[in-house]
């Protein structure tokens, strides 16, 4: 790199809202630390605009005003959009504000290998793919007379709970699948109605509602199985999360989640099928004691996210920025 970019991560959150797009911003500030001066900002222009020579925005509908103002003073130059599941699958088909952030952008960073798919044929050259990032885990030691799967997100029509609630419906009776669901329910007092009503219904499953994120790290760790049942995802860090510490996928096949797991993963239902979810949860469980190799879904998912994992390390995310901000830092 000519010289050592002075880089703006604009981001819609700031440490008040502790959310996703505050902890990729964070993440990457930390990351580049030792590269260059990083600094986030939620509005700019700002009172260090004069010292910035590259932008990262973050979410192009909900930093729309800010990429605009830079596009201004910078025309043609320094600028990556980075782009949300709702950007990709949502609001870059209906929503003006998030188009024109796109088109204004020298680069556009998706987060997972399918993301750049789903943006017009003519801006996908100008796609960067950066995965993000967790630390590795060490695999904790598991009982194998039972089957616990947990699932983590916060109750959203967005992450169709209502499959998880349905599929442990479909396992009633089964003491040997447990299901602990994680995930505040906060503006959704019908899908809190529908998790706890699950609850009383089904001994197996268990709602927990909002866990501290260190709590839920162990939950994950300790589980045989992670259940994600998204109707649409930029690239869920949970999944890379339960990756780096060896706790397989279930999830919903949709392209946010194929591009973090792979197309020819064994572990996906259709979206929205709870019988197919019940199904693999099923056969996760007949697989682990089994003495069949054609059996053990469980121990070839395990090896199929092992696989994955080195995708996921802070290494290779620091790499990839690093690369983004060689091509977008102009010449001296």
């Amino acid at each position: 790199m000519p010289r050592s970019p002075s880089v703006v991560i604009v981001s819609p959150a700031l440490a008040d809202a502790n959310n996703g797009n505050w902890r990729t911003a964070r993440r990457w500030q930390e990351l580049l630390a030792p590269h260059c001066r990083a600094r986030i900002a939620r509005e700019w222009p700002d009172a260090g605009t004069e010292e910035d020579t590259v932008m990262l925005a973050l979410h192009a509908r909900r930093s729309a005003q800010p990429i605009a103002a830079w596009a201004q003073r910078h025309p043609g130059r320094g600028l990556a959009v980075v782009l949300t599941g709702t950007d990709l699958y949502q609001d870059l088909a209906i929503d003006a504000a998030a188009q024109r952030s796109v088109e204004l952008a020298q680069r556009l960073v998706v987060l997972q290998e399918r993301g750049a798919d789903a943006l017009p044929p003519q801006h996908r050259g100008k796609a960067r793919v950066v995965y993000q990032s967790a630390p590795a885990l060490p695999v904790l030691a598991k009982p194998k007379d039972l089957l616990q799967a947990v699932m983590v997100g916060h109750l959203r029509q967005v992450k169709t709970p209502q499959t998880l609630f349905d599929a442990a419906r479909l396992l009633r009776g089964r003491d040997d699948i447990r299901i602990t669901h994680i995930g505040g329910a906060e503006g959704e007092p019908e899908l809190a109605a529908q998790a706890s009503a699950t609850a009383q219904e089904c001994t197996a499953y268990s709602w927990l509602g909002g866990v501290p994120h260190e709590d839920t790290l162990q939950h994950i760790r300790a589980a045989h199985v992670l259940v994600h049942t998204s109707a649409m995802e930029g690239g869920a860090h949970v999944i890379l999360e339960a990756v780096r510490c060896g706790t397989p996928v279930l999830a919903s096949r949709v392209p946010g989640n194929v591009g973090m797991l792979g197309e020819d993963y064994a572990g996906y239902f259709t979206h929205g099928d709870a019988a197919a979810l019940a199904g693999l949860l099923a056969a996760c469980r007949q697989g682990q004691n089994s003495e069949n190799p054609a059996d053990r879904l469980l121990e070839r998912l395990g090896a199929q996210c092992a696989l994955r994992a080195p995708l996921f390390d802070a290494g290779a995310e620091r790499t990839a920025l690093l690369n983004l901000l060689q091509e977008l830092e102009p010449a001296p």
